[in-house]
C-alpha cells in the first residue's frame, strides 16, 4: 500500500486526475505577486491546484501572498487556497527597510538569528523562515499529504518535515551575483554584494539533498546541474504560464501610439531596463511619440535614473506601481510593443502575458526567454541582450509596422494558450506530487563542497516592497 492510500481516510470525491485529492503545503518566504514572480508562481499555482480539486493551504511570510478565491464551481476544494501567516520581523518592510525592532517584538533565537544576519550585512529569510516551517509543520505532522517549497531552500527544510519534500528552483542566481559584482565599482560595493549573497552556500548545500526538484524551463534545469549540482534525474521542468482569461486581447481598450511597456521589479543589471532607456533615447529620434511605460519602482539614483538624465527621457518615461490586475492587463494591451529587455530570465513571465494579450513582444535571448517567446520573427522580435542598438532597432521596426505588429501578436497569443497556462503548469506539478507520495524518497547524506563562489539562489529581487 503506498503512503498516499494508507492516509485516505474518510472517502472523498476524487480530484481532477481521478485520485483521492492532496492536502499540499505550498512554503513561500516572499510571497507578495507585487514584488517578484515568486508571488506570482505561489497566487496562481495555489488557484489551480484548488480547482484541479486539492486542499492547499499557503504557508507564508512577510510580504504576505495574495491568495485567488475560487469555490465550488470551479472545482475547488474547501473553498479555494488558504493563507497560514509565519511572520518573520519584518526588516525589510516599506517605509524603513533595515529597521530594528524594539526589544518587545523578539520572540525566540530565531528572530535573534534574523537580526544578527541582517545587522553584519547578509539576507537572512531564507534560513529563518525554514526554521520557522520546520517547527511549524512537525507541530502538525500528518496534516499533509506533501510539502511543496518554492525556492526557500533553508536548512531548516532538510530532514523530516512531516511529509515528502517537492521543490522549485526558478533558476540558479549566479547570474544574479555576477552581474551585480561586474557593476560594483568599488571594493566596499563589492564585499557588501558577497555578504548578501552569502546565504546561498546554505541553498547550494541545501539544494543537492533535495529528492524531488521542480525548475520552469529547460535553460533553467541545465544551470542548476550546472551551477548547484544537482542530480539530473531529479529535476523535472514544469512549464508555468499566464493567465490567459485574464491576460486576453480586448479590441475595445484604445492602443496609445508609441506606447512601450516593460515591467522591472527592481533597478538591477538582471533586468536589462538600462539598455531599455538608451534604446528609447534612439529611436525617439525617428518616433517622436514612443515612450515607455514602467511596471515598477522608480528608481532614484543608479544607472536607469542616470540614462535618464542623462538622455533627457524624463516626460518619455513613466513608472506605475501598485495597479490592480485590470489595469495591468489594460496597460498592456494599450501598448504599440511590449519588452523584456532582460539579460537572463529562468522563464519570463512578463514575456507570456504580453503574448497572452496579443501584443507583439520584442524580447531578448537571455536565458530561458526563447523558450517562452518563440523564434524570431514568427512569434515575437528577438535580439541579443545587452545591446540598446539593437533594442532601438526592434523598437523601430515593430512601431512603424502595423501589420507586423499584428502577426507577432496573434502567433504570440496562439503559442501561450498551446504551451504556457497555470493550468497545465498545475497538473504538471500534481504529477511530480503523487511521485513524491507515492514513492518518498529519502535524502541523501550531504557532500559539502568547497565552493569556489557564493553561488546559488537569489530573491526575485532585492526591491522591498
Amino acid at each position: 500500500m503506498t503512503a498516499e492510500a494508507s492516509q485516505a481516510g474518510p472517502r472523498q470525491e476524487p480530484a481532477a486526475d481521478g485520485l483521492r485529492p492532496l492536502r499540499i503545503a505550498l512554503l513561500t518566504y516572499k510571497g507578495n505577486p507585487f514584488c517578484g514572480g515568486q508571488g506570482v508562481y505561489v497566487r496562481h499555482l495555489s488557484r489551480e491546484l484548488a480547482r484541479l480539486g486539492h486542499r492547499v493551504e499557503v504557508i507564508g511570510a512577510q510580504p504576505y501572498p495574495v491568495l485567488d478565491v475560487v469555490g465550488p464551481a470551479d472545482g475547488a476544494a474547501l473553498g479555494g487556497p488558504a493563507l497560514t501567516e509565519l511572520p518573520s520581523l519584518d526588516l525589510y518592510r516599506q517605509p524603513d527597510p533595515f529597521r530594528t525592532p524594539g526589544r518587545d517584538e523578539y520572540r525566540d533565537w530565531i528572530d535573534a538569528l534574523e537580526v544578527a544576519t541582517m545587522w553584519t550585512g547578509g539576507f537572512p529569510e531564507p534560513l529563518t523562515f525554514s526554521l520557522r516551517a520546520r517547527r511549524h509543520l512537525r507541530a502538525r505532522r500528518g496534516d499533509f499529504d506533501v510539502v511543496h517549497d518554492n525556492q526557500t531552500l533553508g536548512y531548516g527544510l532538510l530532514g523530516d518535515v512531516g511529509a515528502p519534500l517537492v521543490t522549485t528552483i526558478h533558476h540558479p542566481i549566479t547570474v544574479d551575483r555576477q552581474l551585480e559584482l561586474d557593476a560594483a565599482e568599488t571594493w566596499q560595493r563589492r564585499y557588501s554584494v558577497r555578504r548578501w549573497y552569502a546565504f546561498t552556500r546554505m541553498q547550494k548545500r541545501v539544494a543537492r539533498r533535495l529528492p524531488s526538484v521542480l525548475t520552469v524551463s529547460g535553460t533553467s534545469r541545465q544551470e542548476i546541474v550546472d551551477h548547484l549540482g544537482v542530480r539530473p534525474d531529479r529535476i523535472h521542468v514544469v512549464h508555468i504560464g499566464a493567465d490567459t482569461d485574464l491576460f486576453s486581447p480586448d479590441a475595445s481598450v484604445p492602443q496609445v501610439p508609441g506606447r512601450i511597456v516593460t515591467t522591472s521589479s527592481a533597478d538591477v543589471p538582471l533586468k536589462g531596463l538600462v539598455f531599455l532607456v538608451e534604446a528609447l533615447a534612439k529611436v525617439r529620434t525617428e518616433h517622436p511619440d514612443a515612450h515607455l511605460v514602467v511596471v515598477g519602482k522608480r528608481p532614484s539614483e543608479g544607472p536607469v535614473a542616470q540614462a535618464m538624465e542623462r538622455y533627457g527621457l524624463e516626460g518619455a518615461v513613466e513608472f506605475v506601481k501598485g495597479i490592480s490586475d485590470a489595469e495591468l492587463v489594460d496597460l498592456v494591451r494599450s501598448a504599440e510593443v511590449a519588452c523584456v529587455p532582460s539579460l537572463y530570465e529562468g522563464f519570463s513571465l512578463p514575456a507570456a502575458e504580453a503574448m497572452a494579450t496579443g501584443t507583439p513582444l520584442l524580447a531578448t535571448t537571455g536565458g530561458a526567454i526563447p523558450e517562452v517567446a518563440g523564434r524570431d520573427g514568427e512569434t515575437c522580435l528577438a535580439v541579443p541582450p545587452g545591446d540598446a542598438g539593437a533594442l532601438a532597432a526592434g523598437l523601430g521596426r515593430l512601431l512603424g509596422d502595423p501589420e507586423l505588429r499584428a502577426r507577432l501578436g496573434a502567433a504570440g497569443r496562439e503559442r501561450v494558450l498551446r504551451h504556457f497556462t497555470w493550468a497545465r503548469a498545475a497538473e504538471g506539478t500534481v504529477a511530480r506530487y503523487r511521485e513524491a507520495v507515492g514513492h518518498p524518497a529519502t535524502a541523501p547524506r550531504a557532500v559539502l563542497p568547497t565552493p569556489t563562489s557564493d553561488t546559488g539562489v537569489y530573491p526575485e529581487s532585492r526591491a522591498t516592497c
